[in-house]
Formats: C-alpha cells, sequence, structure tokens
C-alpha cells in the first residue's frame, strides 16, 4: 500500500466540494464488507448525538451515535444538523468484491485495487478488466496502477478461478467505478536568474514561475506591481537588457482553467553602475607639485565584464583603460578629470552601461621661486669656500718650495 496515501489526504476536502457532513469508512476501501467489521463514522457540523443515518434511502433505526459497525449491506449516509447528507457509502457482502481506497483518486498517485473473497478460498489465477478489457492477469488478488491519469477513470471488476472443495471455476465481482482527478492547484512562486533577483543594468534577468502541486494544461501570466498590464506568458519571464526603470514587484498567476493562484510578489532590483576615479599617491589631495608622479585609477562598482575604461580631461578624450599614468606632471596637467565605464557584450547591445564619474579637480603647483633661490645661493656659496680653499692651499705650497 506504499504511495496510496500523501498528496491525497491533503486536498480530499477540496474534491469533496462544499458538503461539510462527511461518511468515513474503516478499514479505508469501497465498498466496505461486513465480514471485516467495517465502522461507519459520521463527521460533520452540530453535536454527535445529534447524527440520523439512512439505508437505502430510508431512515434507520439507528439514531444517536455518530458511529457503529455494519453487519449488512447496503447504501449508508449519515445526516447531521446544518452540514447536511453525506456521500453514500456502500457496504456489500458478495462473495468477491472489488475494492479501492476509500478517498479521493489524484493524479499521480500509486493505488491498489484488491480482489477480496469472503471465505478462505484457494485462489490460483485473478483477472482485472477496466471496462470489458481484460488489463492484468495475476496470480495474487491486488493490482497497483502507478501513476495514476485522468484515462485510469472508469468502471473495474475482477474474476477469479478457485479450485477448492467448497466452489471450483470462475468468480466474478460486481463492478465498481474508479474516478480520478486532477491535482488542485497550489504553491505558486517565483524564482530569478540570478539569485537575489539583483541585477546590473543592461544584464539580462529570467524569472522562472513554478507550481508545487497542479495537474492538467496550465496556463501563465506575468504582472508587475499592480498593474494588470500583462508583461509575458509562459513559465519563464525573460528580461534581456533591463534598465532602471524595470525595477519593481513581478508576480505570475497561474490557471488550470477552473481555478487561479497567485504567487508572492517578487521584489527586483536594477543596480545602477557607478564609477569611482582614486588619486596615487595618497592621500586624496588634489593639488600636487610639479614634477611629482601622479596615477589616476579608474572603477566601476556593478557591471559586467568587459568594462571599457575612457579618460577625459577638460571634457577632451585623452587616453583609454582603467589606469592613467600622468608621469611627472607639470602645470599643464591642471585641470579636470573623469573617467566614462561603459559596456557592450553581443550584437544585440545586451549587457549595456555607460557610468560617469564624478569630476576630479587637479591643481598642478609649480616650485616655489624662494625656496629655488635659497638653493641657488647655497650653492653658489658653496663654490666660492671650495675656490677659497683651493687658494689657500696653493699659497701655503708656495711659500714651503720657496723656502
Amino acid at each position: 500500500m506504499a504511495g496510496d496515501t500523501g498528496m491525497a489526504g491533503k486536498v480530499a476536502l477540496l474534491l469533496w466540494g462544499a458538503q461539510t457532513t462527511q461518511l468515513l469508512v474503516e478499514p479505508p476501501w469501497r465498498p466496505a464488507v461486513p465480514w471485516v467489521r467495517a465502522t461507519l463514522t459520521c463527521q460533520g457540523l452540530g453535536p454527535a448525538g445529534a447524527t440520523t443515518w439512512y439505508r437505502d434511502g430510508q431512515r434507520s433505526w439507528l439514531e444517536g451515535p455518530d458511529h457503529f459497525t455494519v453487519t449488512e449491506s447496503g447504501s449508508y449516509e449519515c445526516d447531521r444538523p446544518g452540514s447536511g447528507l453525506s456521500p453514500p457509502v456502500t457496504v456489500s457482502d458478495g462473495p468477491l468484491v472489488l475494492q479501492v481506497p476509500a478517498r479521493p483518486l489524484l493524479e499521480g498517485d500509486t493505488v491498489t485495487l484488491r480482489c477480496q473473497c469472503q471465505w478462505d478460498l484457494l485462489v490460483t489465477e485473478v483477472r482485472f478488466y477496466h471496462g470489458n478489457e481484460l488489463i492484468k492477469t495475476l496470480p495474487r488478488t491486488e493490482l497497483s496502477l502507478s501513476p495514476l491519469h485522468l484515462h485510469h477513470s472508469g468502471r473495474y471488476g475482477c474474476r477469479v478461478w478457485v479450485n477448492s472443495g467448497v466452489s471450483r471455476g470462475w468468480q466474478e465481482s460486481a463492478p465498481v467505478t474508479v474516478t480520478v482527478h486532477e491535482v488542485p492547484l497550489s504553491g505558486v512562486s517565483v524564482s530569478a536568474q540570478p539569485p537575489g533577483a539583483q541585477v546590473a543594468l543592461g544584464d539580462c534577468l529570467v524569472l522562472s514561475c513554478a507550481v508545487a502541486a497542479g495537474t492538467g494544461p496550465l496556463s501563465f501570466t506575468w504582472h508587475r506591481g499592480g498593474s494588470g498590464t500583462l508583461l509575458g506568458t509562459g513559465p519563464n519571464l525573460e528580461l534581456r537588457r533591463v534598465g532602471d526603470s524595470d525595477s519593481g514587484q513581478y508576480h505570475c498567476q497561474v490557471s488550470d482553467g477552473d481555478s487561479v493562484e497567485e504567487s508572492v510578489p517578487l521584489n527586483v532590483t536594477v543596480l545602477v553602475p557607478v564609477a569611482n576615479v582614486t588619486i596615487t599617491p595618497g592621500p586624496l589631495s588634489h593639488q600636487v607639485h610639479a614634477g611629482d608622479a601622479v596615477t589616476l585609477r579608474c572603477s566601476v562598482q556593478v557591471g559586467s565584464a568587459p568594462v571599457t575604461f575612457t579618460w577625459l580631461h577638460n571634457g577632451q578624450e585623452v587616453a583609454r583603460g582603467p589606469v592613467l599614468e600622468l608621469g611627472k606632471i607639470s602645470v599643464g596637467h591642471s585641470g579636470t578629470y573623469r573617467c566614462v565605464a561603459t559596456n557592450q557584450l553581443g550584437q544585440d547591445g545586451h549587457r549595456v552601461f555607460r557610468a560617469l564619474s564624478p569630476e576630479l579637480a587637479l591643481e598642478v603647483t609649480p616650485d616655489s621661486p624662494w625656496v629655488t633661490a635659497v638653493a641657488v645661493n647655497v650653492g653658489r656659496t658653496l663654490l666660492f669656500l671650495l675656490l677659497l680653499l683651493a687658494v689657500i692651499g696653493g699659497c701655503h705650497c708656495w711659500h714651503r718650495w720657496d723656502g
């Protein structure tokens, strides 16, 4: 019996409709058989002691208890105040009964049909029929159908060959109706690629709509925010080049023809690339002296490779690449610098963005005239001292030679 439970139990009340009075049978097989002490229990609104029982459409002498053990065949119903009459449950005492699980049967389920004999007879061959068509011949009394499809609905029966001292020959069960239901639609959700639904300007974003449960033909529609504008159909929505106006909350709606389920909104954030310029050496002083070695670097916070960098000096393009080496600068290097980061990948312009950095004002100051004059005077003084020492030394030598 593995696989007979699961989703079916979760959606049984949905399939049974608005009727709230239910007649349960234990063991959970239909038709029930009295030789295994089947118990019927009435569930519904109102006090349990107010239960009214019916057998074959006639009001039964049994009133008050909400459950009892059946001993006779027939069609049973129960009534509870405020919730109405239950669906009927059949009890059969024939010598051969084909039983199916007493629960709603859903697409995808595994279900077991069993051919029950009233007496302990030696069964050597069992034939199972769907309508008038023989579907399986087995040496055992149980047939498994997995997975269930809508075409499995219909009337089923079984025949057994018995060979015992009491009976010999074929015996046939009464037909039983099997109805396979579509799984009710539930659990609609939206996922994104890349995960987190955060994507850079110009990149591609794919949203996917998934259904946890539901069978049959499904239709999908996509919407953003509270707008009723249709963005697309199908389980996937592809935004090939997102713009900054594409940020917002997206959700999908799924319909199976009978009901419509809507997903929880997914927040999509489009990240706009920002370019930054840094200067070396640091700290970030924009005043440098002539002759200093200066390097400017450009980086982009958000974006997809490859990124192209263009440098502008006073609005005019001067170089390309993430690094601008100015070397030993002069006063002519003064002015405003900024970089432009762009990305274009693919012939269709996929993943396109353009980010312009803030302006960097660079001021180059010449060397101080006072510092230059001091340096010149110090040099001249040193030269004069050297010459004076040389003269003194020469005179000293001349006097010695003269002596």
